[in-house]
């Protein structure tokens, strides 16, 4: 691995785990200390991770994007098209035994497994079903979508009740998938995906006030 992709990969993870959060400012020195980089490697690093949306330049420096509670609905709406199509393609292979590897990561998921493994399954659990779809495109799409959701998930308030609520329906997605049934995996999965943003953008939009407070900077628009 190239010192620009070691720094661009742990970068990456600090800010989708909240380990620099939203609205914080970055500087190329504090980096190049931070990693033990140079200078070359660590702006390329931040100019990949400024296409990819995560950070924006803030005067000669650089800022982690806040998160953006219009963007989760703009989101909502690009997985649904690019999610719905990938699950139909999945829904009419001759082999849908992939989905079975899909189910046992969900119950590999129980009362003693750390919040870190809830939210990483739930993010693998939209990402493998699409690429079970075999179409490369569909699959990048998805993948791309629940990156950019990944910090405003971790924000989410996520009790016992809304965590079996989501894994009931995945597992109903699942269900559909194994039969063969596309417009009904289709349904479940659009349901899904709109109830998921109705919840994240409402605890988000409540909670602004606190995670203000914690300095993290979330906008509406």
């Amino acid at each position: 691995m190239s010192q620009m992709q070691n720094v661009e990969r742990q970068l990456r993870e600090m800010i989708l785990g909240l380990e620099i959060g939203p609205g914080e400012r970055l500087t190329e020195r504090w980096i190049e200390s931070r990693f033990g980089a140079s200078r070359t490697p660590v702006r390329a690093a931040l100019l990949r991770l400024e296409t990819e949306g995560l950070i924006g330049r803030d005067g000669r420096g650089w800022t982690v994007a806040p998160i953006n509670l219009a963007e989760l609905g703009q989101i909502a709406v690009y997985r649904e098209a690019v999610e719905v199509a990938a699950v139909r393609l999945t829904a009419a292979l001759d082999d849908r035994s992939g989905v079975e590897v899909i189910a046992a990561m969900l119950d590999s998921c129980d009362a003693d497994t750390p919040r870190e493994e809830w939210h990483r399954v739930g993010m693998d659990f939209h990402i493998e079903l699409a690429r079970l779809s075999g179409n490369e495109f569909l699959f990048r799409a998805v993948r791309d979508a629940m990156t950019r959701l990944s910090r405003a998930r971790w924000l989410e308030v996520r009790d016992e009740a809304a965590l079996g609520r989501a894994w009931a329906e995945h597992h109903a997605i699942l269900a559909a998938v194994r039969k063969g049934d596309a417009d009904e995996a289709a349904r479940l999965l659009s349901a899904h995906i709109a109830g998921s943003r109705d919840r994240l953008v409402t605890s988000l939009h409540d909670d602004r006030r606190g995670l203000r407070a914690r300095g993290f900077a979330v906008v509406a628009a």
